[in-house]
């Protein structure tokens, strides 16, 4: 079992492929955003900051800089126009879904 080799290869994929996700509490912000649109749940930023996640103000700040660089894309909610629905945009879905594919490969060869 080499440990620290695949751990390396993981770090390597994050450095050069996930260059946006440049925190543990930007990764928590992205993963929960993405859980609540697979359950068909989108969430709003309320909904978000009542996660818990870190400060609001730390979501906020790093919600921000993930909107503008496109992961994480704000849409209008349908039946409340008051409210903004957090999805994450597809490109990044495809890359997170290489990433997931990337893990899970490292995993099978070096972590038995």
């Amino acid at each position: 079992m080499k440990l620290f080799t695949g751990l390396k290869k993981i770090r390597e994929f994050e450095r050069l492929q996930l260059p946006f996700l440049k925190s543990v509490v930007d990764f928590d912000i992205v993963i929960e955003i993405g859980y609540a649109e697979e359950q068909r749940q989108p969430l709003t930023l309320k909904q978000l900051l009542l996660l818990n996640i870190t400060s609001r103000t730390t979501v906020r700040r790093k919600l921000a800089r993930l909107i503008e660089q496109g992961i994480v894309i704000r849409r209008k909610h349908a039946n409340d126009n008051r409210a903004s629905l957090l999805i994450i945009s597809p490109s990044s879905i495809k890359l997170l879904s290489k990433y997931g594919g990337t893990l899970t490969s490292i995993s099978a060869l070096h972590f038995k």
